[in-house]
């Protein structure tokens, strides 16, 4: 399994704090897709006064980071240049490239932030840290940016179909255009479309933490068994059953970051009452056992914690 590049994140540290990490096989897949390809989120998030907020990579990320701050400040070093972050400012880092980044410990900083990859990625984060070398990485607050942030983050939550992970690398081309082309950017023409797959998503997004079977899926969408099927597998390139295993594990991802709750509970708030199922489903999807992927931020956190304490010494 590839290592993922997580931003640390404190348990319980951030209120607000939501993010989501794409599976690695829905990743593989996004990269050999021709809508896709070119480029792709594989993590996002959003952090309000993330306090305490520390990654070190000394080897730099296998992908490109985006972090925009919309309050607060931070600080960055890359290939040992210091860069101070304030609001309307944004950070980028191209892959490959060691660095540092940290939020300020007295006005600790609120960003959006995003990593994303494709055949244009490497490019548009080239161009992107351009500007940041010559300073011109202030650009002026807008609400359509934020929504944008908003709408990429709402279509992922809802799932990882072929039109939710296209729609999401549309609005990523607007949301680093809007960074790269700051003076151009207009208002967004964002519309939400309604249909009975779109109405069966919703519907398991909202009831996520209930056991759905495909019979209550296909009842919100009023069409049979087989023909719901047919039309959901169509739209989204996955079957009903593995739409609601990406929602109820991207569920479980988060609470196994950001809370203390055993595994069981985890499940259960996931809807699968079974945790040893729970188990082979998230390490089917996710690639690693839901303890490993805990520990995966519990060690980040130690880094962190390591960090902060010799700066204090």
């Amino acid at each position: 399994m590839k290592a993922k590049k997580t931003s640390v994140r404190k348990k319980e540290g951030f209120k607000g704090q939501k993010s989501i990490v794409l599976p690695n096989l829905v990743v593989d897949r996004l990269s050999s897709n021709p809508i896709n390809r070119f480029l792709y989120v594989t993590d996002i998030g959003f952090y309000p006064q993330a306090s305490n907020h520390y990654r070190q990579r000394k080897q730099g990320s296998s992908e490109n980071i985006l972090i925009y701050c919309i309050g607060g400040k931070g600080w960055c070093k890359i290939e040992n240049q210091l860069y101070t972050i304030k609001p309307n400012q944004f950070l980028i880092v191209p892959v490959g490239l060691a660095h540092t980044y940290s939020a300020d410990k007295d006005d600790p900083w609120t960003i959006y932030w995003i990593h994303f990859k494709g055949e244009g990625g490497l490019h548009l984060a080239t161009n992107l840290y351009e500007k940041l070398i010559a300073g011109e990485n202030m650009i002026y607050a807008s609400e359509v940016r934020n929504n944008l942030f908003e709408e990429l983050y709402k279509n992922l939550q809802l799932g990882y179909g072929k039109s939710n992970t296209g729609y999401a690398s549309i609005l990523l081309w607007q949301i680093l255009g809007s960074f790269l082309y700051d003076e151009r950017f207009g208002a967004s023409l964002i519309q939400e479309q309604s249909d009975p797959i779109e109405k069966a998503i919703t519907y398991i997004s909202e009831n996520i933490q209930r056991r759905l079977t495909l019979e209550m899926i296909s009842e919100q969408a009023n069409l049979s068994l087989s023909h719901f099927s047919m039309l959901f597998k169509n739209k989204t390139g996955y079957t009903p059953i593995e739409y609601v295993n990406h929602l109820k594990i991207q569920t479980a991802c988060q609470n196994l970051q950001f809370t203390n709750l055993r595994i069981k509970e985890i499940a259960e708030l996931s809807g699968i009452e079974d945790p040893y199922y729970f188990s082979r489903v998230f390490n089917s999807l996710m690639g690693v056992s839901p303890t490993q992927y805990r520990q995966q931020f519990s060690q980040a956190e130690a880094d962190s914690s390591s960090f902060l304490f010799k700066n204090k010494s």
